[in-house]
Formats: structure tokens, C-alpha cells, sequence
């Protein structure tokens, strides 16, 4: 009876021990001690199970050496290996009487022997789920065959054991499950807390108290809407209360910590779910301020890279293909390619048959030395239309150091490359016949001197229309202007390899021979006569002309390159006089007067393109009172050498060259932008107006008045302050055009002045049909008017009728008081002369009085 109180009793101990979370080797040497005292006798050993190589090996023993224990280790398990390897692999207990005659222990018997062990039982080690954690055995120094107690203490041993391995597996478990979580929790480089049901803080991590600027125990019991802004207090609740339900919630929030710093955090809530009851919520908050903050800075340069019209790309820098990986909304355009088609590809695509090889390899050299490049280059979008392309390639580094990418721009310059081309071709060529002009064909003329072999020939033609201005007046600008077309391209056709053609201005071309004997130059000119003598279809005309050829070569007497031309003219002039339709070689000298003609002729189309025309303005004055009503432009020549050129001695040839057009339209715009000028410098109530003089050529031009209106538009000047002066020839030839040109004038607001009245042949009957505004008397006529009685007959007449038309009366050349005193008293309304002021220039008539009295 006592020794079954000491069982129990032992086996109490050992279950509290268990309880308590004694040490497993002190649970296992009390289990061992008990059995021990239990079995009189008994060697006890515990072998563990190595599941890995299912093998057994003793960790700890009572009364066994260590040599044997070591002998004892990584036993296979077996259902033929000793007492413990067979008692582990068949999960009973196996009784071993006589170690000597058991087989199975045969491979061990020296080691028994030496032991001195004669007999051995042995019962596995199992768990409540019958997983195998060992065995337990005792052997005895004599064969032996246990009662069936002994087996029943054998097996309550092996199951104390078993209990003791799983509660201290469980135990370890849960010190596993605690460190990680304690870990989890503490280390997390996110906030980690823990709210009650009422959303209040029961602890939290370091990393809650880096956010918050509180530690753990400042935190504790605050709620945490104290941290939350006002305007996310709804959803947040929302979310804590949906946690408190058992639905895990992710959401943002706007918040500030303890030191009223706003920041935006991204929070997680799960709920804490103990024995099937959610008794609190978990939260994790990340600070994702900068995140938003570089998202935000993303999106607007994402949206400002699919604003720019220019086309972006970016290439994976780690491939050696270079593949697209990113494009935007303008190279879709620019190209029309969509993202599906690029995206992976190579951007070579884009190139074609006339991409410049040199401009691909520099892209080539700048991505291999990883730096930025620009170059144009031709690509093709994907209709196969061509473009240019202002392409910018630049490495993009990572932090590393590393190329990881490469920006591409693409900025389509098509549209610029075009207008620079236009801008060279208007610079050396015609813009009207696209031949070279006459700049570029007197630099081939100079250079070609220069470098003149004594043993080459060199001859210069000058081909003049006969007839043109009859066809350009009769038959309009346009059909003129086709026929120049229609002209050149004919020449351009006849030309031989080596020749050079221009249009030198108006009807004349220059033509350059070279290597061609005199015999040669003969028969380019007779072939010339034939070739254009042919008729020229222009819409509806059939147009027959012929033309004259001046002829000058290096065989004569020539100094300097320009001399070429000088002589061809003469030379052409010598052929008109002979009939047209001919040719003619220069020989001989030259008059100054014929010079000085060729000369200024070439020198007014440099004084157009090189803009050394200047506008003088000369007041018109009321003639009782003296105030300046208007004022008249009058176009100077600013001569770089000559100084200021009078009008007279350039317009007639402007105007027989055509070259008078661009000079008037010139003149009308600046005229017009500078009255404005004027104007706001000026009373608003007392405006000035300004006459502009219109050559009868450009009047008559085809587009005139559309002329017109877009200068009136660009300056901004009043139509009604704008005066155009023609001559009374241009008004009383072709009357029913010139009518409805006068009418379209009068309909805007422009007014209109019969210049130089009384000089022509003028018909009353025109001038009544006429809608003009006024009369301009001839200096001619003003002159001594005050003792010239046949002056004085005229101006009163002129006044009288003008007056009675309702048209007003300009005086002009007005030098003395008594002209002054005498056209007032005859009713003229208004002055202009060298009394009031001389034509000045533009910042010297702003300086004038307003009112100009007579002296």
C-alpha cells in the first residue's frame, strides 16, 4: 500500500513539474528515478526519434556507461533491430527475455556483453495522436520476463514521457508564436497598436511612436479619433466599427501627431478574434505622406509630359534592344503609332530609307557612352509620310549609379525645316518662277570669274520678253505672272549641264554658258529664239512672244564680274532697237547715261531686299486756320553710298521694271503703322489721316484691294484715316474696273485723291461717274498764281467744278505767303508745300505743332 501512495506520489510530482514548466531533463530524470525505484534492479534509458533519418539514439539513461551510451546512438529503427528499434517501429511494447538468444540483438552483443545486459524491455514513446517521439527501455544483468505490473509501469513511464516531450513542444510552440509575434510587433517598421472595442489604445510598437510623437504608455487609453482631422472622423469610425464586426478594413487618413504636424497615413484594422469573440482591433498605420506627395508630383508630370506637344519615350536601358517601355499621347500623334504597336520594340522603327546613317550612329555613340545627344534626323510616322524629327536622348541613372533608362524627345520640326528651306530659296531664289534671283546669280557670275581659267570661255545672255507689259497690263498680273512661270520652266528644260538660269527682275532672265566657243553661244541664242517662240497656253490665252537676247563674254574687255550683265544689257538694248525677236553681241563702250540706267536698275531691287527705303511725311494744313488735317508719305531712298535719292530719279524706272509694287506696298504699310504712331501722340479728338501715293501698275494689280484691307487690319488704322493718291490716267482708262475698284475702296472707308489734277487729259464726263473724295492741284499751277492771270483762270476753275462735285481741293507746292493768301481767297480748303513744312522725317513730324500759322 505504500509503495502504490510512492507511485502515485511520484507520478503527482512529475505532473506538476509538467504543470509548471519544469526543465524537460528534470521531467525526464524524475520519470527515470520513478521507474527506477518502481523496478528494482532496472538499467533505464530514453532513446529520441530522429524522424529525419528514423533512427534512435539515447539522451539519457540510469545505470548505463557512457561507453554504452555512446554505442547507443542513431539505432535504426526496425522491425528487426534489438528491442527499441522493433518496439518503435511495430508502436508496442517488445519483450526481450534473453538478449543471447534474441537475434535481433545479435549485431550488438558485444557491446552488451561488455555492458553486462542480459535481457531488455522496451515500449514507444507515443503521443495522444500516436506520433512516434521515442522509446522507453530498462534492462536487467539477468534474463527476465516482466509481470504484467512491470509492463503496466513500463508503459505508464513511456506515457508520462510522452506527455512531458508534447507539453514541452507545445510550450516551445508557443514561446515560438510569442517571440515572433512580440517580434512581428515590435520590429514592424509600420506603427503596430492595439485597440479596445471602444477604440482606445492598449499598447502599441516604436514605430507608432515615431509617427505619433507619444511612446507607449502616453498613448495608452487616448482615443484615437484625438489624432484623426475632423473631415475623416465619418469614414474612420466607419471602418473601426466594421473591424469591430470581424470585417478587416483598409483605408486613409488624414492625421497629426503630437506635435501638430498633419500627415496622411494608409491604416489596416483586423480584428482580434479570442475563443470565437472579437475582443479588440489590431491596427497597422503607414506614414504614406511622401508616397502621396511623389504620387501627386507623378501624376502632374505624367499629365504634363501628355500635355507637351512634343513626343516622349523611355527605353529599358538594361536590355541591349533598348525596348520602349513608356510613350505618351503626343508621339501617338506625331507618329500614329499606338502604344500596343511600340511598347517593347526598339524605336529604330521609325527610321527609313533616307534616315542619315551618320545621324543614327551619333544616338548609337551617345547611348554607349551613357550621356545626352541631340540630333535631326528624318523619321517615317506609320502612314510612310516623312517628318523631321528634333530628336533629344538623355541616360536617366539609378541610385547605383547605374544607367537603368534613356529619355527620348521627339519634337517635330517638319513645319520649320520647310519654312527654313523657303527662307534659303527665298534668299537665292525667285519666288515666282523659282529660278536663282539675281543676288545669287551675280555670286555665281563672281565666283566663276574668279576662278576662270584663261583657257575656259564664259558668256552671260540676258533674255528680255517682248511685248510682256502688254500681256501683264491687257490680259491681268496672273496670266502675266503664269507666263513668267510658263517661260521659265521652258528655259530650265533647254538647260545643259554646267549652265546656270535667274530671273535677274520683271520679264529678264540671265543666263550663264560656260566652255562654249563664240560658234556655241550663237546657237544657244538662236535655239533660245526658237524655244520661246513657240506659243505659251495660259488658261484660256494662247499667248505668242518673242524676245531679246544681249549677248557679253570674257573675250572683251572685262574688269570685274558685274560688267557681264552691264554689257548683256547694252547688248539687249541694241536688239530691241533692231526690231526684238533677235539677238545681239556686245561691242562696244558704254555711255555714262546707259551706265548709270543699268546701274540703278540693279541697285533699286538691292535697295528692296536690303529695306533702304525710308518714308518723309509733309503736313496738308486747313488753308484758313492752318491745322494740320493730314499728311502725305512720300517715299525716300536711303542710299548706302548716294545718300538720299530724290523719287524722281528712281520711280519711273521702278515703275518700268515693275519693281514699283513692292516699293508701294511697302511704303502704304509702314505709312499706315506709323500714323497710328502718330495719332497717339495726338488729341484724341484731332486725328490726322495719311495720303499714300499708288503707282497706276500696282492699282490696276489683281489683289489690290485685299492688299488693302489686311494692312488696315495689321496696323489697326481707321480706313477712314487712309488716303490713296492715283494719277488721273490710271482713273480714265479702263473706267468700269477702276469704278469698281473705287466703289470697294469707298465701301470700307478709304478715301481717294486725283494726284497732279489738270496735267492730263482728264474727262469730265469720267470724273462726275467717279467716286473720289478729292483733287490735288499741280505745283505747275500754284506757281506765281498771283500775277499769273491763265494759273489763276485754271485754279479758280478747278475749284469751282471740284466744289460743285462735292470734292474737296488739295493745293499743293504752296512756298509764299502771298500763294497762301491768294488760294484762300479762292476758296481752296487745304495746303500742302514748302510754306508749312518740307517732308521730314517720321520724328520730327510727331514733333510738330498741331497748328502751323502762316509767318
Amino acid at each position: 500500500m505504500n509503495q502504490a501512495r510512492h507511485v502515485l506520489a511520484a507520478q503527482q510530482d512529475i505532473h506538476n513539474q509538467i504543470a509548471q514548466h519544469a526543465p524537460f531533463d528534470d521531467i525526464l530524470s524524475a520519470i527515470i528515478d520513478m521507474v527506477s525505484q518502481q523496478l528494482p534492479g532496472a538499467l533505464v534509458s530514453f532513446m529520441q526519434l530522429d524522424p529525419v533519418e528514423n533512427s534512435l539514439s539515447v539522451v539519457s539513461s540510469s545505470g548505463l556507461s557512457d561507453t554504452y551510451c555512446r554505442m547507443a546512438q542513431r539505432i535504426p529503427v526496425g522491425v528487426n533491430i534489438a528491442s527499441c528499434g522493433a518496439s518503435a517501429y511495430r508502436r508496442e511494447i517488445v519483450i526481450t527475455n534473453d538478449i543471447e538468444q534474441d537475434v535481433n540483438w545479435a549485431p550488438f552483443l558485444e557491446h552488451t556483453r561488455r555492458e553486462g545486459l542480459a535481457s531488455c524491455w522496451s515500449a514507444p514513446v507515443l503521443t495522444a495522436d500516436d506520433e512516434l517521439l521515442g522509446t522507453f527501455a530498462t534492462y536487467y544483468r539477468s534474463p527476465r520476463v516482466p509481470e504484467q505490473a512491470e509492463q503496466t509501469q513500463l508503459i505508464q513511464a513511456a506515457n508520462l514521457l510522452a506527455l512531458a516531450i508534447a507539453r514541452q513542444r507545445d510550450r516551445r510552440a508557443l514561446q515560438t508564436h510569442e517571440q515572433r509575434f512580440t517580434s512581428l510587433f515590435t520590429h514592424h517598421p509600420d506603427a503596430v497598436f492595439e485597440l479596445d472595442l471602444t477604440g482606445r489604445y492598449l499598447s502599441s510598437n516604436q514605430a507608432m511612436t515615431d509617427i505619433s510623437g507619444l511612446s507607449a504608455e502616453q498613448l495608452r487609453g487616448m482615443h484615437y479619433e484625438e489624432f484623426v482631422v475632423q473631415a475623416d472622423h465619418a469614414h474612420t469610425r466607419l471602418a473601426f466599427e466594421q473591424a469591430c464586426r470581424g470585417i478587416p478594413q483598409y483605408y486613409e487618413l488624414s492625421a497629426y501627431n503630437a506635435r501638430q504636424e498633419s500627415y496622411q497615413l494608409e491604416i489596416t484594422n483586423l480584428p482580434i478574434v479570442v475563443d470565437d469573440d472579437i475582443v479588440g482591433v489590431y491596427g497597422i498605420a503607414r506614414d504614406v505622406s511622401a508616397q502621396r506627395l511623389q504620387e501627386a508630383e507623378l501624376r502632374l508630370l505624367k499629365r504634363g509630359i501628355d500635355a507637351t506637344p512634343n513626343g516622349v519615350v523611355m527605353a529599358d536601358a538594361s536590355d541591349p534592344n533598348l525596348p520602349l517601355v513608356y510613350i505618351n499621347t503626343a508621339f501617338q500623334e506625331i507618329t500614329g503609332y499606338h502604344r500596343d504597336e511600340v511598347i517593347g520594340h526598339n524605336c529604330r522603327f521609325l527610321q527609313g530609307k533616307d534616315t542619315d546613317p551618320y545621324a543614327i550612329e551619333q544616338i548609337r555613340t551617345a547611348i554607349a557612352e551613357c550621356r545626352e545627344h541631340q540630333v535631326t534626323l528624318l523619321n517615317y510616322r506609320k502612314d510612310g509620310t516623312p517628318f523631321w524629327n528634333l530628336f533629344s536622348i538623355a541616360p536617366v541613372f539609378g541610385q547605383d549609379g547605374r544607367c537603368t533608362h534613356y529619355v527620348g524627345i521627339q519634337q517635330d520640326v517638319t513645319h520649320q525645316r520647310e519654312n527654313e528651306e523657303k527662307l534659303r530659296l527665298q534668299r537665292t531664289h525667285d519666288l515666282l518662277t523659282g529660278l536663282l534671283s539675281r543676288t545669287t546669280f551675280e555670286g555665281q557670275l563672281e565666283y566663276e570669274y574668279l576662278h576662270l581659267a584663261p583657257s575656259r570661255q564664259m558668256a552671260v545672255l540676258v533674255i528680255n520678253l517682248d511685248g510682256f507689259k502688254s500681256v501683264n497690263d491687257g490680259l491681268s498680273h496672273h496670266v502675266g505672272d503664269c507666263l513668267l512661270q510658263a517661260v521659265a520652266q521652258r528655259l530650265n528644260g533647254w538647260l545643259q549641264p554646267g549652265d546656270v538660269i535667274a530671273r535677274l527682275g520683271g520679264d529678264d532672265f540671265g543666263l550663264l554658258l560656260l566652255d562654249r566657243e563664240e560658234e556655241g553661244v550663237i546657237q544657244a541664242a538662236e535655239s533660245l529664239l526658237t524655244l520661246l517662240s513657240r506659243p505659251f497656253t495660259i488658261d484660256e490665252h494662247q499667248l505668242h512672244i518673242s524676245v531679246s537676247i544681249g549677248i557679253s563674254t570674257s573675250g572683251e574687255a572685262i574688269h570685274e564680274s558685274r560688267e557681264f550683265i552691264l554689257h548683256a544689257n547694252v547688248a539687249l538694248r541694241e536688239a530691241k532697237l533692231q526690231g526684238r525677236n533677235t539677238w545681239q553681241w556686245y561691242c562696244g563702250d558704254i555711255s555714262p547715261q546707259t551706265c548709270e540706267h543699268i546701274a540703278l536698275r540693279r541697285e533699286i531691287l538691292e535697295a528692296i531686299e536690303d529695306q533702304q527705303f525710308v518714308v518723309y511725311y509733309q503736313p496738308l494744313v486747313d488753308a484758313r486756320t492752318g491745322e494740320v488735317r493730314s499728311l502725305e508719305a512720300l517715299v525716300r531712298w536711303n542710299h548706302p553710298s548716294r545718300g538720299i535719292v530724290p523719287p524722281n530719279d528712281f520711280i519711273p524706272l521702278a515703275e518700268q521694271t515693275g519693281q514699283i509694287i513692292n516699293i508701294d506696298q511697302w511704303v502704304l504699310r509702314q505709312a499706315c503703322f506709323d500714323t497710328v504712331a502718330i495719332n497717339a501722340s495726338r488729341p484724341v479728338s484731332q486725328p490726322v489721316g495719311v495720303a499714300a501715293n499708288i503707282s497706276p501698275v500696282h492699282f490696276r494689280r489683281v489683289g489690290f484691294f485685299s492688299e488693302v484691307q489686311q494692312v488696315l487690319e495689321e496696323s489697326g488704322l481707321a480706313p477712314y484715316l487712309l488716303e490713296l493718291e492715283v494719277t488721273e490716267g490710271v482713273l480714265m482708262s479702263g473706267t468700269e474696273k477702276v469704278i469698281e475698284q473705287l466703289a470697294a475702296l469707298r465701301n470700307i472707308g478709304v478715301l481717294v485723291a486725283i494726284d497732279d489734277f489738270g496735267t492730263g487729259f482728264s474727262s469730265l464726263s469720267y470724273l462726275r461717274q467717279l467716286p473720289i473724295n478729292k483733287v490735288k492741284l499741280d505745283r505747275s499751277f500754284i506757281q506765281n498764281i498771283d500775277h499769273n492771270r491763265d494759273n489763276a483762270a485754271i485754279v479758280q476753275g478747278v475749284i469751282t467744278m471740284a466744289h460743285h462735285l462735292g470734292l474737296q481741293v488739295v493745293a499743293e507746292g504752296v512756298e509764299t505767303l502771298a500763294e497762301q493768301e491768294d488760294l484762300i481767297r479762292r476758296g481752296c480748303d487745304l495746303l500742302q508745300g514748302f510754306r508749312f513744312s518740307r517732308p521730314i522725317p517720321l520724328p520730327q513730324f510727331i514733333a510738330l505743332p498741331t497748328r502751323l500759322p502762316a509767318e
